[in-house]
């Protein structure tokens, strides 16, 4: 999907940068058949389609060759005549409304809470299952909350194409990349407390965030006053704490995400879960200390061999050569990287460890696991 995005050599050429409008492109060997678009697949529809995640919805459809009869391309009244080009084939962007959910098995939606909210139930009712990207239905009694690698049983029951409708929710971006860290550990020592510092990209405020860091780099170096339109604050070679709202209590509301989304996803209201959430100027892929406190005895050649035979992550952990994994060689790339596997010496024995894990935020940390998720209901 290499047309679909704007390159920037400042920060390296595995970042992407998603332009307003994209065109989706088979960039593998022109010899393989597609068999992405046919009879037998359900009908899906894309909800804000123009945006960051948006758009990585459409590539991942395209990299895993998801099977659709049909796909409609949905975003704001704003948006809606835009044209886009996906695998060979030229759609009209349609404004979004409460009957453009006629027929449509899987609806993808990102297109913040608010929209969800408004229409998510809307295409329940005409019996469309709904993979929601945002925050509006995750804390909901009765709606799944769902990392496929980490609690698909959470979704059992639910299919498309039957004509009953239902909602299931992504979980925010950081809970995912590190819960695909921590669960395997957690399944195999079971997790008494989390401690969790996050240092996340400018992607998870989307693609405008992304420009403005760029934007700003480029006016730093060049002795210029700096735009600030999406953060009240200089973003480029600065970092700051996580631009949601504080609460009463001191935290902010990405940080209760993450704790109370682990308890939901894990189906453990016990655990004990803190989290400290920093914003910091890279494009596109999440970076997080974690700390683990077990019940039962885990040593760190144990849970290295653990998370090397886990599903969806790969192990970059090599002390000699002082090399662990970055957002950088994660951007783009649909596996979480686990580093810096090492046994916690605050603690006595075997109780604790600490893990360093990167993920691409727009990919593992949204669309790919809503792709993922949709996989599920086939």
């Amino acid at each position: 999907m290499a047309a679909a995005f704007a390159k920037t050599s400042m920060f390296g050429a595995a970042v992407r940068i998603p332009s307003p409008t994209t065109t989706a492109t088979n960039s593998r060997s022109p010899f393989r058949v597609r068999m992405a678009l046919q009879d037998s697949g359900p009908s899906i529809a894309v909800v804000g389609v123009t945006g960051a995640v948006g758009q990585e919805f459409l590539s991942v459809l395209h990299d895993r060759d998801f099977p659709y009869r049909s796909i409609k391309m949905l975003a704001s009244k704003r948006s809606a005549g835009q044209s886009l080009s996906f695998e060979g084939r030229s759609y009209t962007v349609e404004e979004l409304t409460a009957d453009s959910f006629d027929g449509v098995d899987i609806a993808l939606f990102s297109a913040g809470g608010s929209i969800s909210k408004e229409f998510g139930p809307l295409a329940v009712g005409k019996g469309t299952v709904v993979v929601d990207n945002s925050s509006a239905f995750r804390m909901e009694e009765g709606v799944p909350l769902v990392v496929p690698e980490v609690n698909p049983e959470a979704m059992e029951g639910i299919k498309a194409g039957k004509g009953k409708g239902a909602l299931i929710a992504n979980p925010n971006c950081s809970t995912i990349i590190c819960l695909m860290a921590a669960t395997p550990l957690h399944r195999h020592a079971k997790v008494k407390r989390m401690v969790v510092s996050t240092y996340q990209a400018a992607s998870g405020a989307g693609a405008a965030a992304m420009r403005e860091l760029e934007q700003q780099t480029h006016e730093v170096l060049a002795g210029k006053p700096v735009t600030c339109e999406i953060f009240n604050r200089q973003y480029a070679f600065n970092l700051f704490s996580h631009n949601s709202a504080v609460l009463p209590n001191g935290y902010n509301e990405e940080e209760i995400k993450l704790v109370k989304e682990t308890r939901k996803i894990w189906n453990d209201k016990d655990v004990k879960v803190t989290a400290t959430c920093i914003r910091v100027p890279v494009m596109r892929a999440h970076a997080e200390s974690v700390n683990l406190e077990f019940e039962n005895p885990l040593d760190e050649d144990t849970a290295r061999d653990i998370l090397k035979k886990a599903p969806g992550v790969v192990v970059i952990d090599d002390r000699a050569a002082n090399n662990f994994p970055t957002p950088l060689e994660v951007s783009n790339k649909d596996d979480v990287a686990i580093g810096r596997i090492r046994r916690d010496v605050s603690q006595e024995g075997n109780y604790g460890l600490d893990i360093f894990v990167c993920g691409d935020q727009i990919r593992k940390g949204a669309a790919l696991n809503a792709v993922q998720i949709a996989e599920l209901l086939l």
